[in-house]
Formats: structure tokens, sequence, C-alpha cells
């Protein structure tokens, strides 16, 4: 098989990772808002609401996030093995940085789960709301730098994100205000 074709499959996988890692997260911290909602519950609704979101949460973590995690960046491996030359690229060490940050989230999710778990959050439904755009700031940046590579504007692109985070800001205030 040409080595085109195989990072083509490359390719493919690495997307298919990266897509069910965004859902994976978009997943888990809406679990988390509602895990969050269910401690001002009433017993025994509160003890059921929470014993199925902490199951939940760790299915979520353990069958779609930590696989789609290593298929994400096993395969972007692999094409960068592939196209070596791009390690030298800019937009290409911009989009390996966001992509680690990401992964340190996901891993500071992990420890919300156990929080959530053990009863020690002192996040609330609203601070989880929160947490739930913050992968779509990555998903922007790293799509743009995907697409536009050496072409990136990064004044534009940063400029940009720093917009889109002040409206995610003014529209999550917005929306839990009563």
């Amino acid at each position: 098989m040409e080595l085109a074709n195989w990072y083509s499959i490359a390719k493919a996988l690495h997307l298919i990772g990266m897509v069910s890692w965004m859902a994976g997260m978009f997943y888990l911290v809406r679990i988390m808002v509602n895990h969050a909602m269910a401690f001002d519950r009433p017993e025994p609704d509160r003890s059921v609401l929470t014993t199925q979101f902490t199951i939940m949460e760790w299915k979520s973590y353990n069958i779609i996030l930590k696989p789609a995690v290593i298929i994400t960046w096993s395969f972007g491996v692999i094409m960068l093995c592939i196209n070596t030359f791009w390690m030298s690229q800019g937009w290409m060490n911009l989009k390996l940085l966001f992509l680690t940050m990401l992964t340190g989230y996901t891993h500071y999710l992990k420890s919300h789960i156990k929080q959530l778990e053990s009863g020690t959050s002192r996040f609330t439904h609203i601070h989880y709301r929160a947490l739930n755009e913050v992968p779509t700031v990555f998903l922007v940046g790293v799509v743009f730098l995907a697409v536009f590579k050496d072409r990136t504007n990064y004044l534009i692109l940063c400029g940009g994100l720093l917009f889109f985070i002040g409206l995610m800001a003014w529209g999550i205030q917005r929306a839990n205000r009563k």
C-alpha cells in the first residue's frame, strides 16, 4: 500500500478519535452538571441520582474519553511520522500545545469525577456549565490551525479565540441569571 493511503487511513482515524474525544467531554461535563444539581435534591433522590451519575461519569471517562484520547494522539503521531516537516511549522507546534492542554483538561475532568463521587466538589452546576465550554475553545483553535496551516494569522486566531471566549462567558452569565 502506498504511503499516501497509510496517511489517509491515519488521518481518518485521527479525526474519528478527535470527534469521539470532543463528544465524550461534552457528554461527561453535562453529566457533571446534573450530578452537581442532584446534591440539592432531598433524600433518597439525592443518593440514587448521585450514585447513578457517578457510574455514568466513570463509564464515559473510561469507555469514551480515554480510548478517544489514545486514538487521536496515536494516529496524529503516525501522521507526523509520515510528514515530519510539519514539526518545524509554527501552526503544528501551536496545535500540539492546544492538544497537550486539552489532554491536561481531560485529566482535570477525572479529578472532578472523584470530587463529585466523594461529595467534596466546591463547584456548582453553573461552574460545570462553564467547564463544558472549555473544549469548544480548543476545538475552534485546533480546527482553524489544521485548516489554514502555514497561512494562519496568529494575531487574528488569538483575537478571535479571546472574542469567542468573551461571547461564551457573556452567554453563560446571561443564561444563569435568575
